[in-house]
């Protein structure tokens, strides 16, 4: 009997729990059913991947879309669609939004505004703050929510728990992993001078020192110890971090962004001034060569883009005064896959960042693999493609990338969700169609206390 699919990926090269496998994929009512297809077999639509790679989608932890409040950075619809143009299939967007995320309503707000306009699956992190610490734990259990944001350090938005005891009430109260923007307030209050004297970005780096970063990472860590309750890390930027953390992985998990496995001071102050600006800072090469230590031997468990767009009118503001942020969620996979094939590490090590790693620390429903059961969501890349990244790419509404002309090797040619094609070739498809992620907790009823 022949056997029948909505879509069939043939020839391609798939990475699986497995390893990397030449073999088809079946796909029915949006959900992975085959993996080797038997011969023979018919679908709506078939897809020849001969030559290219099938990844499990792309999930993107780290993401700011800006609305409500600033939509002339960012919405949703366009945050999204540059995710999708850029190879990524889910997103997890942060709470410093005006309002703020940080109740009920304004994640239903979120939701409702996401609705039919979403082009990739979407979560939503409930920002902390002292007064909403005891709804924490119902608010996690939202459904699409992916769990509490803590801002220790000033950021864009108005989200801050800078002191031990509202830290230390936030951890206890809340149910799931912490997701933390771990920077010393009350050291870059004290320094703020340096950043006022210096008035370039290049101060930036001194201003927001590592000292800044790693005291907050110890602090963090210390009260998750203390309340037993683990944490995620955001954004690492210092060597000293990265061995810190490696000595604290059963309480602490870690992000790493493209941006500072990428970029290097001063290069990049000098050639993007405030282009290069965000929290925490891009720093020298001793610290990006600590960060590519930590991805290395597994201390790292995410990538995240930390897409954070600003307009170009707002970065031309004279620094200090000019915002933090960079966008990102567009380059995330040609940037990565550009470090793949420089031998920095491998496309199995990349999926795990990506895609597999998200979905063991967060819980997610469905995702992160390519296995028989799970959503049939697809990053397939040409490895082999030789693409200059553009500003003209871009679908951002900032319209620009820190990494215009730089040349890459490995390339998104098509992003599909639940079997659905959202990208191919670089153009996307008729109408978004993403929905809000689930994850497994929300599948059960709450635990008490």
């Amino acid at each position: 009997m022949t056997q029948s699919y909505d879509l069939l990926i043939t020839n391609g090269l798939c990475v699986t729990p497995s390893g990397t496998v030449e073999a088809d994929i079946g796909v029915r009512n949006g959900k992975i059913v085959k993996i080797g297809v038997p011969s023979g077999a018919s679908a709506e639509t078939v897809f020849d991947a001969r030559g290219l790679h099938v990844l499990p989608g792309v999930i993107d932890t780290q993401v700011h879309f800006r609305e409500p409040g600033m939509e002339h950075k960012e919405d949703l619809e366009s945050g999204t669609r540059a995710a999708v143009k850029g190879g990524v299939t889910t997103v997890f967007e942060m709470p410093n939004t005006s309002p703020l995320t940080d109740s009920a309503a304004a994640l239903a707000e979120k939701f409702d505004r996401a609705a039919g306009r979403a082009w990739t699956d979407h979560a939503f992190f409930v920002g902390a703050t002292g007064e909403n610490a005891s709804r924490l734990r119902e608010l996690e259990l939202f459904p699409g929510c992916c769990g509490v944001k803590i801002f220790m350090g000033s950021s864009t938005g108005n989200l801050l728990v800078e002191d031990d005891a509202t830290l230390e009430k936030v951890l206890t109260a809340s149910r799931r992993r912490c997701s933390v923007h771990a920077e010393d307030e009350y050291r870059l209050r004290d320094r703020f001078e340096i950043a006022e004297k210096g008035g370039h970005p290049r101060a930036h780096p001194d201003w927001r020192d590592p000292v800044s970063a790693l005291t907050a990472t110890q602090r963090i860590v210390r009260l998750a110890r203390k309340t037993g309750h683990p944490v995620h890390v955001l954004h690492i930027s210092t060597a000293e971090e990265i061995v810190f953390l490696g000595e604290n992985k059963d309480i602490a998990t870690v992000e790493a962004t493209p941006q500072h496995l990428t970029l290097e001071a001063p290069d990049c102050y000098d050639r993007l001034g405030a282009l290069a600006q965000m929290n925490p800072p891009i720093r020298d090469s001793q610290h990006r060569a600590g960060l590519w230590h930590g991805v290395q031997t597994g201390i790292v468990d995410v990538i995240g883009s930390d897409h954070a767009p600003h307009s170009l009118e707002e970065k031309s503001s004279p620094y200090p005064r000019s915002p933090s942020g960079m966008p990102g969620v567009q380059t995330l996979v040609p940037i990565m896959l550009n470090h793949v094939n420089a031998g920095r590490l491998s496309l199995e090590r990349f999926v795990d960042l990506t895609a597999a790693g998200a979905q063991r620390l967060f819980g997610i429903a469905g995702k992160g693999r390519i296995a028989v059961g799970y959503d049939a969501d697809f990053t397939i890349v040409d490895m082999a493609a030789k693409r200059t990244i553009e500003n003209s790419w871009i679908e951002s509404k900032c319209g620009w990338t820190p990494y215009d002309g730089m040349q890459i090797t490995g390339w998104p040619v098509a992003t599909l969700l639940r079997g659905q094609f959202a990208m191919r070739e670089d153009t996307l498809s008729d109408a978004p169609t993403g929905r809000p992620v689930r994850f497994n907790d929300s599948l059960v009823p709450a635990a008490d206390g």
